[in-house]
């Protein structure tokens, strides 16, 4: 993360004075759907950037993928999981809040809000700011009770925005549709006891392989009629030099756990999943649900 703590000073409190955030949450469904998403980004990252906007949420870990860091995008779209949601930025302008959370923190208010009638979320400051989370959860009396779980959050000054955008993809040498991503993690969790790296090799003819080498063994797994997404950037990039034979196999080295954690960590039940790879450089990975998007970003080894 950047270090934007040490010359903060008193900016969040008067921050959070001029910001308003609350939302709620009534339907069973939406707010199983939100738990899951939070327990996923948990498992992903230690602290993330929650971006509030009027219309989206997005979980955003910004490492640095050229140093070698992994790198995370997560899109919600709220009306698809609040029954109200209001907020106010830092001004007219601005009119968006960024604050940096453990997302584990939040993952265990949702764990303990599975029967809840509501969960509402505000943005508070309680000797510093939090994430307030109040559930109302059934009771034996006639009355409900209330929970109440202050998360505490720290809020990003306006002049380090950008440095949370959506991470750029650079043109990928080839883009293909995963497996399925269970068969695919269990793959993985035996070839990790062998190799503390993996590498991802795919084609524009719907295969893929996952291959481990060291110096006493050389195991592989292929998987075929995977599909390709038809992909207009792909088309313009390639076009302007020389069609690709669609054999070809494009690859990237990465390390092994974080391919894991990706896998393991993942219960948002996708759509569709996918992954874009740029030879020896990157491996992207896309999982798409009617109403989430997640990107995870995995560079190469050398």
């Amino acid at each position: 993360m950047v270090d934007w703590r040490k010359a903060r000073g008193s900016f969040d409190a008067e921050a959070v004075a001029v910001m308003r955030f609350r939302a709620k949450i009534t339907d069973v469904g939406c707010l199983n759907h939100f738990s899951r998403v939070i327990s996923t980004i948990a498992k992903l990252a230690k602290t993330c950037i929650l971006r509030l906007t009027l219309d989206k949420l997005y979980f955003i870990l910004s490492d640095k993928v050229a140093n070698g860091g992994v790198s995370m995008w997560c899109e919600l779209n709220q009306m698809n999981f609040f029954d109200e949601f209001q907020m106010e930025g830092v001004s007219a302008e601005n009119n968006e809040i960024y604050l940096e959370l453990a997302p584990e923190n939040l993952s265990r208010a949702f764990k303990t809000a599975q029967n809840a009638k509501t969960v509402k979320i505000k943005l508070t400051n309680k000797q510093c700011p939090c994430l307030t989370v109040a559930m109302e959860l059934p009771s034996l009396s006639t009355s409900s009770r209330i929970v109440t779980h202050d998360i505490p959050v720290g809020v990003i000054p306006r002049k380090l925005w950008n440095d949370f955008r959506e991470p750029s993809v650079p043109n990928f040498d080839v883009s293909i549709y995963l497996p399925v991503l269970k068969t695919m993690k269990c793959v993985v969790e035996r070839m990790k006891n062998l190799s503390s790296s993996v590498v991802i090799e795919a084609n524009l003819n719907g295969e893929m392989e996952l291959k481990i080498e060291t110096d006493l063994v050389c195991i592989t797994t292929h998987f075929r009629d995977l599909g390709n997404p038809p992909w207009v950037s792909w088309d313009e990039s390639q076009n302007s030099t020389h069609e690709r034979d669609p054999m070809n196999m494009a690859e990237a080295r990465i390390d092994i756990k974080r391919l894991l954690q990706f896998l393991v960590g993942q219960q948002v039940n996708p759509t569709k999943a996918l992954c874009n790879i740029v030879s020896k450089r990157i491996v992207h990975f896309i999982l798409l649900h009617e109403d989430v998007s997640l990107q995870y970003f995995i560079p190469a080894l050398a």
